[in-house]
């Protein structure tokens, strides 16, 4: 998310479009990089789950959104939709989240 707002300002600023997808591609990579290391190095429990959190949140949107888009005409009831959607984003989100830890307890 960090790196696609960061994109959108660069193209904002008059950056055009690869100049945007450049600034996007490094802050997104620095994010990811600095917050991988902050994820290694912290040994506070709370510290560890705020950033698993951050990690995961983006991950459950997107999770949410290809549920909704794939069943928006294949589900009628959008009560049963949504339920889906939330499933989905749910389980997105926990499958982030585990591999993080995964990565991080094969590095320790």
């Amino acid at each position: 998310m960090l790196a696609l707002a960061a994109a959108r300002f660069a193209y904002g600023t008059g950056a055009g479009w690869i100049g945007a997808g450049i600034v996007g591609l490094v802050a997104g990579a620095a994010s990811f990089g600095i917050l991988t290391v902050l994820f290694a190095t912290l040994r506070a429990p709370i510290l560890r789950i705020a950033l698993a959190l951050i990690f995961a949140a983006p991950a459950a949107v997107a999770g949410y959104a290809l549920v909704h888009g794939v069943t928006a005409e294949a589900v009628p009831s959008p009560v049963w939709r949504q339920i889906f959607c939330l499933a989905g984003g749910a389980l997105v989100g926990a499958a982030a989240a585990m591999r993080l830890a995964a990565s991080a307890a094969s590095q320790s």
